[in-house]
């Protein structure tokens, strides 16, 4: 995308850009289909789980601290992003949109008086 330029996209909408713009000059529209991009999705969701495998719960919450781990960990989820990004506008989602919608589902089916502190699932509604 930029390279070392940190400025970035300030949104979403101008990160889904970058990348149309990024597949258009490689001609990479063909690869990038629905299928496709979920299957490179789930795969970076599997390599930032490598990461954190063998991770204590104790080490997972301070992996921040190592230089090495965390620019790995950035790594990935920059990549994860990156294919979420891509297939959401390709298939026309909002995805803060699409989030609102779920954490109202969840604030709906959880409400937090009524599982405060437990990790339980509640049946689905």
């Amino acid at each position: 995308m930029n390279g070392n330029d940190k400025s970035g996209p300030a949104t979403v909408a101008e990160l889904a850009e970058q990348l149309r713009r990024f597949a258009d000059e490689r001609d990479w529209q063909r690869f990038h289909t629905p299928k496709n991009l979920a299957m490179a999705l789930a795969g970076e969701v599997g390599e930032l789980l490598a990461e954190l495998q063998w991770l204590t719960p104790d080490e997972s919450v301070r992996l921040m601290a190592d230089a090495e781990l965390s620019g790995r960990i950035r790594a990935e989820i920059g990549d994860i992003m990156i294919y979420l990004t891509r297939l959401a506008d390709l298939l026309g989602i909002d995805l803060l949109s699409a989030a609102d919608d779920k954490l109202a589902e969840a604030a709906r089916r959880y409400p937090a008086d009524a599982v405060r502190g437990s990790a339980a699932k509640a049946a689905r509604a």
